[in-house]
């Protein structure tokens, strides 16, 4: 079978805005969480967010082109110039027709809509001319293409939470089918507009505090943004360009619940990590490292737990589990990029990151979640999951490639 390269990536989150920052404050066990911006803060009865702070298009956009652009497509392009950078990637030429994007969002241009809402209730006003090609899902794949001058297969993928691990995944599958040579895939997602944050509030899943996965006294998650972008080539492609290899992409395996539209099941997370490993060819007892969904709501959590229990039995006490969303929120979309990042990160420097914020442990959650503090270790092969509102799963295995490491 063909082999998938992980090549370059970029990012910009709560945790910083490149993937150096975001692993320095990763590393360290720092999150991004903090009281929310001074415009949504006397409308919503929690007060804690994962937001990007210290943003300004105009570092990053002339006038004309941020104007075409909702935020989470300029989370997109950002990400993306950063993936294309690190991989060394050069697009002037013919290479940029045997080069795909897959970006993905959970719900596409929700700062657009709430301003165009806004206009047409409150004031009575015209929308804006761009609101549509603002909001659209395609929105950020197209943009990536135009502001990188990508033409081979754009689109876009939405699947809630599991968007990313998605992309990634069918990514996987147009390289090893051929379709391209090169993919830049992920996610991006910017919830922080009134109406969302309120419908978020209304869901009553959002921690008052911050967000403490896996620890007994968890109360929810708290809600983040940001975007990932990943390089994917196949290994023939990495070596004709000469350039280093930083992990492989081994599995993806995806499934529906077929369940409840917002309650998990054990046996979809099941399902998505069984298939993963089978698609990669790899056993459970391989598996060094899980980056967990780990959200820090009551059910997830315990049905995460129960999950891996039941797919790697014994070895289960041998795995060492992260959720970064205790650090960078839950990006929705763009946070399966966002941990796959993380976890190739922690190959490359035999760390796991930790699970931020911990407290003490819930008695049904009892696993090593790597509490607080980063943990020493290698890191060979692992498994980041994705499991979201739909019952729509999605888990890839990623494995460290010999000679990547600095």
């Amino acid at each position: 079978m063909t082999r998938i390269a992980v090549t370059g990536f970029g990012q910009i989150s709560a945790m910083g805005h490149d993937v150096p920052t975001f692993w320095s404050n990763a590393k360290a066990g720092r999150p991004g969480i903090g009281q929310v911006s001074p415009e949504l803060y006397d409308h919503l009865t929690y007060k804690m967010a994962a937001e990007v702070r210290d943003y300004q298009p105009a570092d990053h956009f002339a006038n004309r082109q941020a104007n075409m652009l909702d935020r989470f497509s300029q989370f997109s392009i950002i990400a993306a110039r950063e993936a294309v950078a690190s991989a060394a990637l050069d697009l002037s030429g013919a290479l940029a027709t045997e080069t795909a994007v897959v970006a993905g969002t959970g719900a596409a241009g929700l700062t657009t809509l709430d301003e165009a809402y806004h206009r047409l209730y409150a004031r009575n006003a015209r929308l804006h001319p761009l609101t549509i090609p603002r909001f659209m899902v395609s929105a950020a794949a197209s943009q990536i293409s135009m502001d990188l001058g990508i033409r081979g297969a754009c689109f876009s993928v939405s699947s809630a939470c599991s968007t990313s691990n998605h992309a990634l995944g069918v990514a996987m599958m147009m390289l090893r089918t051929g379709q391209s040579r090169i993919v830049l895939a992920g996610g991006s997602e910017t919830s922080f507009s009134i109406g969302a944050m309120k419908a978020w509030e209304a869901l009553r899943v959002v921690a008052p505090d911050t967000c403490r996965p896996f620890s007994r006294d968890r109360k929810g998650m708290i809600v983040g943004e940001g975007a990932g972008i990943l390089v994917l080539e196949t290994f023939e492609s990495a070596e004709q360009r000469g350039v280093p290899i930083l992990a492989e992409l081994l599995g993806f395996g995806f499934c529906a619940d077929a369940d409840d539209l917002v309650q998990p099941a054990a046996d979809g997370a099941i399902m998505s990590m069984e298939r993963a490993l089978s698609d990669g060819g790899v056993a459970p007892e391989e598996i060094d490292y899980i980056s967990a969904h780990g959200t820090g709501t009551q059910l997830n959590d315990v049905n995460e737990t129960r999950a891996i229990r039941q797919v790697f039995g014994d070895h289960a006490d041998r795995l060492v589990i992260s959720a970064t969303k205790s650090m960078h929120g839950h990006c929705l979309g763009a946070s399966g990029a966002l941990e796959m990042i993380a976890t190739i990160m922690g190959m490359r420097e035999n760390l796991a990151p930790p699970t931020a914020n911990f407290t003490e442990p819930d008695p049904e959650c009892d696993l090593d979640y790597a509490p607080n503090e980063a943990r020493p270790m290698e890191i060979r092969t692992a498994l980041s999951n994705s499991f979201a509102f739909g019952g729509l799963n999605a888990a890839l295995v990623v494995r460290r490639v010999d000679g990547s490491t600095p």
